[in-house]
């Protein structure tokens, strides 16, 4: 893990750019059939959609996974809360960032600012991640 965790530190960010593929296999595992995510006629031109729409859990999957990397063996996730507030598409490249801010130092509990962004830079996926660093006692 780097940094080591205080308040205001800004976690790498991650990029996605999610295909056809990846998608079909993300609906397929959570047996998720809605047209929008497979059905490119009927997402576009009965939907309206750009595009393919992408699951809104596999935004969250990936904010979750942003944090974990990050911890390593250091700590674990204890929460996560997000909300999807714009569809996102295939092909387009999504950023998911993350930002402490809180941190107890006695206690290792942490909270994480999380967020998908789009390529606007538009947050479509804010949302808020607890974790809990393990403490080593000497």
């Amino acid at each position: 893990m780097n940094p080591a965790p205080e308040v205001g530190v800004v976690l790498p960010e991650r990029q996605y750019t999610p295909d056809n593929v990846q998608l079909m296999l993300y609906n397929a595992a959570l047996w998720n059939g809605h047209r929008i995510h497979f059905d490119l006629p009927y997402a576009t031109e009965v939907e309206g959609y750009p595009g393919l729409v992408l699951a809104g859990p596999m935004l969250g999957d990936w904010l979750h996974q942003l944090v974990d990397e990050w911890l390593g063996d250091a700590g674990m996730i204890t929460s996560v809360s997000y909300s999807n507030r714009g569809a996102t598409y295939v092909g387009e490249t999504l950023t998911a960032t993350a930002t402490i801010t809180t941190f107890d130092a006695a206690s290792g509990a942490l909270e994480i600012d999380v967020a998908i962004c789009n390529e606007a830079g538009e947050s479509v996926a804010p949302g808020t991640i607890g974790a809990q660093m393990f403490m080593v006692s000497d």
